[in-house]
């Protein structure tokens, strides 16, 4: 039978970490889930205590562990500790399409190993809007992790995990291997994603510097040199 352990990598998340908790427990079919991984990289906010009461009241089904900082060495971490067959890794602060549990089971069941969803941002304005209509195509430059993936436990396992020599980039490399593989495939339902990103360091701002790290990474960038790069320019 199929069962999805959801992963969520987790740094300082207190405003959101509740919320979607909740989400993922009343958008999902229980029987459809293994667990719900929450993995901390070392918060200094209230995250792992929010955590630990909703554990207290649901600890069947959440679960929350402990890793070095970096989202890749967590979702690994995350990924050790997952008892399902399905593995789905989502941000914290990206909220999935009612039922999807079931919408990716259905994926899983017609062949497709891996994919994720089409994303919208929860704010409106008119790039974003336009950058959130192209994630509904296959083409690879639409994909990124805020949209989550979901992904079979023995495809990951065959493709090595996630590279934790990325700090950042992570998600997207990943998805290059599944790609090379021709294992992906996008949900036409809709995630919604936060754009606090963009709204702290400026739309425009931020869009350049995503656009001048894809084209490092594709002129043989180090994970070393996009994480300068980003550490430079890019407030989180």
């Amino acid at each position: 039978m199929n069962k999805i352990s959801v992963i969520i990598p987790v740094l300082n998340e207190a405003d959101n970490i509740l919320n979607l908790l909740t989400h993922l427990k009343d958008n999902a079919t229980r029987k459809n889930l293994a667990e719900i991984i929450v993995v901390d990289g070392g918060s200094t906010d209230s995250s792992q205590d929010i955590v630990n009461r909703i554990i207290a009241n649901s600890s069947d089904l959440f679960k929350q562990i402990y890793s070095k900082k970096g989202r890749a060495k967590q979702m690994n971490a995350g990924a050790q500790e997952a008892t399902g067959n399905i593995l789905y890794f989502l941000h914290a602060d990206s909220f999935p399409p009612k039922n999807y549990d079931r919408l990716i089971i259905n994926e899983i069941k017609k062949g497709n190993a891996a994919g994720c969803f089409k994303m919208q941002f929860n704010h409106r304005h008119w790039w974003l809007y336009l950058v959130s209509w192209f994630t509904q195509f296959s083409w690879r430059a639409c994909r990124g992790g805020d949209q989550s993936q979901f992904v079979t436990k023995q495809l990951f396992n065959e493709i090595g995990g996630f590279d934790e020599r990325f700090i950042i980039y992570e998600d997207n490399d990943f998805i290059n291997k599944l790609y090379a593989r021709k294992e992906f495939t996008v949900i036409q339902e809709t995630l919604i994603s936060s754009s606090r990103a963009y709204i702290k360091n400026g739309i425009w701002k931020l869009q350049y510097h995503f656009l001048m790290i894809y084209i490092k990474k594709w002129f043989g960038a180090s994970a070393e040199e996009l994480h300068s790069y980003y550490k430079q320019h890019i407030t989180t």
